[in-house]
């Protein structure tokens, strides 16, 4: 197979290379998946330059990054039916505790992880739908139905934010948002009904303005540190906190009291050891949401398998209005 790998920590030019491989055999319950789009998230980046929080050495000799892609299934093993060979399916957790992910040509994985496409699902949108779209959902969804709730997005013009609030505005929820300012109309486009700029200092009593003094049934936040203070200004009683990063703060300081006195649940996601039960709920609240046009995953920029090492740049630099991803068999 050809694939980019890596066997050091380092910048992306340095240490990314693409190289031809043996294939890798398949063991039971396993399939082999030709690969069309691998996408690069900041996690897959962050791994690769060792900026991971107590990461001193890499976990396997040589890796091939990416947690997610889509493709057709091209080969099964045992234990796995042959009507699968042809289908067309996203995978989730391509190099999650596993030393060759999607940035190559093909991948072999459990059959599990790899999830038929709804019909008319291209393989660019399937190729977003792991991390960013399971994070989405279960931070949309993890504590049920969000039908006639008022919830509030951190950082809705994020690649998690985004999916967020289109599901949340599909599902029927009140959506409020922050953003910065540039990404207004983009948050607004995708479902916001009110969008506040996260730099305000101002912003719980401009939020409680528009809701007339209501909290808020639940939050959705990519850094739990720098917001908790405002969060707790703005969390309804038995209302959820409900995050998926602190980066900018990694060791927050909690008014515990003011949460305590309100049973504010706060409710942490990592996609990558989301239980089954919850991750099939997540995966079918994603088709559902893809088949009657309720979500749209927009991709910013493409790269050959050769520019993978200028991929990982694209998402350093930050600023994105959709995926990147990498063109697996160009």
């Amino acid at each position: 197979m050809r694939a980019c790998v890596y066997s050091r920590f380092g910048p992306a030019s340095d240490v990314l290379e693409l190289r031809d491989l043996p294939d890798t055999a398949l063991a039971n319950g396993d399939v082999k998946v030709r690969l069309a789009f691998s996408g690069v998230n900041p996690s897959d980046v962050k791994a690769r330059a060792g900026a991971r929080p107590g990461v001193t050495e890499l976990p396997f000799p040589l890796i091939c990054p990416h947690s997610d892609g889509a493709g057709t299934i091209v080969e099964v093993g045992p234990e796995v039916s042959a009507n699968r060979i042809g289908e067309r399916v996203w995978i989730w957790n391509g190099q999650w505790q596993r030393p060759f992910g999607t940035a190559a040509d093909t991948i072999v994985l459990p059959a599990e992880q790899a999830v038929a496409l709804p019909e008319g699902v291209t393989f660019e949108t399937g190729a977003s739908l792991g991390i960013p779209g399971l994070t989405a959902a279960q931070v949309i969804f993890g504590g049920g139905d969000v039908s006639g709730k008022t919830l509030l997005i951190h950082g809705g013009n994020g690649s998690v934010g985004h999916l967020a609030v289109q599901l949340a505005a599909d599902a029927g929820a009140r959506v409020l948002c922050t953003a910065s300012p540039s990404g207004f109309d983009r948050c607004k486009d995708a479902g916001a009904d009110q969008v506040f700029d996260y730099r305000s200092k101002d912003l719980a009593q401009e939020i409680l303005a528009v809701t007339d003094g209501d909290l808020l049934d639940r939050i959705i936040d990519p850094e739990f540190g720098e917001n908790i203070a405002v969060n707790s200004e703005l969390v309804a009683p038995n209302g959820t906190i409900a995050a998926y990063g602190s980066a900018k703060e990694m060791t927050p300081t909690v008014p515990f009291g003011s949460l305590l006195f309100r049973a504010v649940k706060v409710d942490i996601t990592l996609i990558y050891i989301l239980a089954t039960e919850a991750r099939r709920q997540a995966i079918q609240r994603l088709h559902n949401a893809l088949s009657r046009g309720g979500l749209t995953c927009p991709v910013a920029r493409v790269f050959p398998l050769q520019d993978t090492g200028k991929a990982h740049v694209a998402v350093e630099a930050g600023g994105r209005t959709g995926a990147i991803l990498v063109d697996t068999q160009s």
